[in-house]
């Protein structure tokens, strides 16, 4: 188990180095000019950073929430808090408010979303899985078709800036975001990590959750905290960007095993690593064009997904 932990690790550092230094302008770290300089610590290592943070986010809440509701295709996204805080950037890219003020936007939509979905999740004093699911899924469509009816009334050039960041763009990452997000993502894995034991026994049932000292509902509201502090931080940041939540705590699984206090680290070391890496192949393949590190992980997400379908019974792990 150690080992497959450090090769994780060392797969982890390699993208990071990988992502920095490589693309359409390759970098070498020892013989650098001035503008090479710039561009290394201006432009790329902010991006690199926020998407290491973003994957790390993706993984872990993606691993917590499919423990909550039990249901091994739970996706952050389920929540409707990519809509909500995608609804708020949108408005603000729309509208022509500042760069910097549409992460803030975005994480203030993704709480608020998050604030109603428990709200409304909420039933003799604890939050109620299938009340969680359907309520996230309700207000996802309602952000959804506002988001759709904003866009449609829109014809400047804040709107191709919406649909790029509502892709997973990291271009416009930069350092002013990375210290809140910093904050909330690593205070959500912490808050999972505390309580893994806890999930670990929500998964088995509620009946045994209780017969060993935990109180299912009360557990279910922190780790809904947790998996909100995560994923609101990540769309703000750098947009939808989908499939990591979904696919990494189950590819994952299969090299830990389910024990969430291995799970979740891991799962944010492989999420962290896989949108390196997606972001890397979205700025060189065909530059100086680039594609959205959204569509490159649903490119490679979806057929694995698919692939999974027809290997195993995903419904019934």
């Amino acid at each position: 188990m150690k080992g497959k932990i450090t090769l994780l690790v060392c797969v982890a550092v390699l993208a990071f180095g990988i992502a920095l230094f490589a693309g359409p302008h390759s970098i070498n770290p020892f013989r650098m000019d001035g503008t090479e300089e710039e561009i290394l610590l201006h432009v790329r290592l902010p991006r690199v950073f926020a998407a290491a943070l973003i994957g790390i986010a993706l993984g872990s809440s993606g691993a917590v929430l499919q423990g909550i509701l039990r249901n091994p295709l739970a996706d952050p996204y389920i929540l409707g808090l990519s809509s909500g805080a995608s609804l708020a950037a949108s408005a603000g890219l729309i509208l022509g408010i500042a760069s910097f003020a549409v992460p803030l936007l975005a994480f203030f939509g993704a709480v608020v979303t998050g604030g109603i979905v428990g709200i409304m999740s909420m039933r003799r004093g604890g939050i109620w899985p299938e009340r969680l699911l359907l309520a996230g899924i309700g207000l996802g469509f309602l952000f959804s078709a506002l988001l759709m009816l904003l866009m449609s009334l829109s014809t400047d050039e804040g709107l191709r800036r919406a649909i790029l960041w509502m892709f997973g763009d990291l271009s416009t990452a930069e350092w002013s975001t990375i210290p809140y997000g910093l904050f909330f993502i690593t205070t959500g894995i912490v808050i999972a990590l505390l309580r893994s034991r806890a999930l670990n026994s929500l998964i088995l049932g509620d009946d045994l959750a209780h017969s060993l000292g935990f109180s299912p509902q009360r557990e279910r509201l922190i780790l809904f905290v947790s998996v909100c502090l995560m994923t609101s931080s990540s769309v703000s940041m750098g947009g939808m960007i989908g499939f990591i939540g979904l696919l990494m705590p189950h590819i994952m699984r299969f090299l830990v095993g389910s024990n969430n206090a291995l799970l979740i680290p891991c799962s944010a070391l492989a999420g962290g690593s896989i949108l390196m890496i997606s972001d890397l192949l979205g700025r060189t393949v065909i530059a100086p064009t680039e594609i959205p590190s959204g569509i490159i992980t649903t490119l490679i997400g979806a057929p694995y997904f698919l692939y999974l379908l027809k290997k195993r019974d995903i419904l019934n792990e």
